[in-house]
């Protein structure tokens, strides 16, 4: 167990798909299975994950709970539905998770998260209370202008995409999702913001987020790659 303390996972997964013409993605078959049951699995035989929330679109309440009984999940404890913003559905997932001493938020939309991520969050996130995953950027970054020109080009050998996984000390993620800080896409952008630092470690350049009917095709190839 990490440090015998209880963990939780938070999966994220209330958006509408709005890219993906037509597809709900959490539902969408990966490898014959739908991408929900691929990024559930990852935290289920995760060895230090003790409990996990599921957090859904309204109206898939009721078919992620008929996959819970399908995939015989034994560590989601609760699927509830998100809110407004995205804070406020990690907020709804905390909710559930009891006495956790540390909480994984995981994108439902990155069905190619490992078990060795999750667990080296786990092990990141003791130094400071917060960690994330993230691969340097390969492409050459400019910052644009409101007139479409480019102001400068951003140099990337500091540059890091961030993913998910990311590792909170529980109290850390309860006070940054307490704030009236408007929509933020990536949660430790509000932990950042009260100050706490945030260690960053490898991620894995496979762990894509699906976006577009594309980014399936491309997860199923990575999928099939990876011999799982």
């Amino acid at each position: 167990m990490f440090n015998r303390q209880k963990v939780g996972a938070i999966i994220v997964a209330a958006g509408e798909s709005s890219r993906m013409g037509g597809i709900d993605k959490m539902f969408a078959p990966l490898a014959g299975k739908p991408v929900l049951a691929r990024v559930v699995a990852a935290f289920e035989t995760a060895p230090s994950v003790d409990r996990i929330a599921l957090v859904l679109n309204a109206h898939n309440i009721e078919r992620g709970r008929r996959l819970a009984g399908t995939e015989h999940w034994q560590k989601v404890d609760a699927i509830v539905p998100g809110g407004a913003l995205r804070q406020d559905s990690v907020k709804e997932g905390l909710g559930k998770l009891g006495d956790c001493k540390w909480i994984l938020v995981h994108d439902g939309a990155r069905p190619l998260v490992t078990v060795e991520l999750i667990e080296a969050g786990l092990k990141a996130a003791r130094e400071t209370g917060a960690a994330i995953c993230a691969v340097p950027v390969t492409d050459t970054i400019k910052l644009e202008s409101t007139q479409g020109l480019v102001v400068r080009t951003l140099k990337r050998e500091r540059l890091r995409a961030v993913q998910t996984p990311q590792v909170f000390r529980s109290d850390i993620i309860k006070e940054a999702c307490a704030q009236d800080a408007g929509e933020a896409t990536d949660d430790a952008s509000l932990v950042e913001a009260l100050g706490y630092r945030v260690k960053i470690y490898p991620g894995d350049y496979d762990n894509i987020k699906l976006t577009t009917p594309a980014d399936l095709t491309v997860a199923e190839v990575l999928w099939r790659r990876k011999g799982c």
